[in-house]
């Protein structure tokens, strides 16, 4: 059988934003991640659960699901989102068997090493917290990161004694903002900003909670984060999507984080070419043509309101993704599914989300309370 798109392999804790996006620009997605859930398999012509959230990818097994993935498909590579930052040799385990359209393991581990960061921000005059290894005379005004963390789960109070591969950050003011850009390994190109919000749990206060594009920051701010973040990806010869992370004030910025990979704002900025793009800008070629982005969208992740024994059969809302299989038992913070809405300004569409968002917490509060009541 003679296939008119071509499949590619894809690896990531979560691969749906990644399938859906090359969905878009014409592939075939082949998805081994940790969750399977309706939207995944939905979009993926093959999907594999392989991993998980509490103990991550492990090269052999995911290696033996990919190969299984690309039994009879002849796929062009394998993408690679997140679930490898904390370990990157898995992504060269990865490149000795399919071509590789993601950073390597040497650039991830760059960007992903707090010692390296700060001293290219030093070099660049980015401004950048001030981090440390051994513990502050006071706790208060730090915080303990892990190195290779993401989603913010990694990211607690200095109240506590660091584990390995945990160090000192200092605290400084704003809110986040993060740059999504096109790498070719030489150069960079901005596709867009957005602004980004927490949703803490417990000892958990940054826990990744939303998302929404552009953001509405001042246009002379905007263009210096925008400069120092094509100058980090740029400097770190990094490819394809990436994204970086800062903390924006009304006239000053610091850098947070580089993520050498496609992110949690892949779905933000749906473009037809986006997926595309990032293929092409890993062989060393930036579009010809900007991406342009005609209207705002918002996402935002629906969290567990308490512990659910399984999940029922739901109507599901036309707005919602990533959508967990029925029947699976979640915890109090569990992700469920993730909500969008779309809006001609930034503003009003994270409101919307805002509301969806409660309507289906709401929803299931009441399905659990009348579990509990039968």
């Amino acid at each position: 059988m003679i296939l008119s798109e071509p499949s590619i392999l894809i690896a990531a804790a979560s691969g749906r934003a990644l399938a859906a996006a090359a969905r878009r620009s014409g592939f075939r997605p082949l998805v081994a991640d940790f969750f399977g859930d309706l939207d995944t398999r939905a979009l993926a012509a093959k999907n594999v659960v392989v991993g998980d959230m509490e103990l991550g990818f492990e090269a052999q097994t995911l290696l033996e699901a990919l190969h299984g993935l690309a039994a009879h498909e002849n796929p062009i590579g394998v993408v690679c989102g997140s679930g490898f930052e904390d370990r990157p040799e898995i992504l060269d385990a990865i490149a000795r068997h399919f071509p590789l359209h993601s950073n390597s393991a040497e650039a991830v581990a760059r960007a992903k090493s707090p010692r390296s960061i700060a001293d290219l921000c030093r070099a660049l005059a980015v401004p950048h917290p001030a981090i440390r290894f051994d513990p502050p005379a006071r706790a208060a005004g730090w915080l303990i990161k892990r190195q290779g963390g993401g989603g913010g789960l990694h990211v607690t109070s200095a109240a506590r004694r660091p584990g390995p591969f945990e160090y000192y950050q200092r605290r400084v003011p704003g809110r986040p903002v993060s740059v999504l850009l096109l790498g070719d390994g030489y150069c960079a190109e901005v596709l867009g900003t957005s602004a980004q919000w927490a949703t803490a749990s417990g000892n958990i206060p940054f826990r990744f909670g939303g998302a929404v594009q552009p953001a509405e920051i001042d246009a002379a701010l905007a263009r210096e984060i925008c400069a120092a973040a094509s100058g980090l990806v740029a400097n770190l010869a990094l490819v394809g999507l990436n994204s970086v992370d800062f903390l924006a004030t009304t006239d000053q910025f610091h850098l947070l984080e580089i993520n050498p990979r496609p992110g949690a704002t892949l779905d933000i900025f749906a473009h037809p070419r986006l997926f595309a793009a990032h293929l092409e800008s890993c062989c060393g070629l930036l579009p010809s043509e900007s991406l342009v982005f005609t209207t705002s969208r918002a996402t935002a992740i629906a969290y567990a309101p308490c512990d659910l024994a399984f999940l029922p059969e739901l109507d599901w809302p036309a707005w919602c993704m990533d959508r967990q299989k029925p029947g699976t038992r979640l915890r109090k913070g569990d992700p469920v599914c993730t909500v969008f809405a779309d809006a001609a300004q930034p503003a009003t569409a994270r409101v919307l989300v805002g509301e969806r968002l409660a309507v289906f917490s709401e929803a299931l509060l009441v399905h659990e309370s009348e579990e509990n009541a039968a």
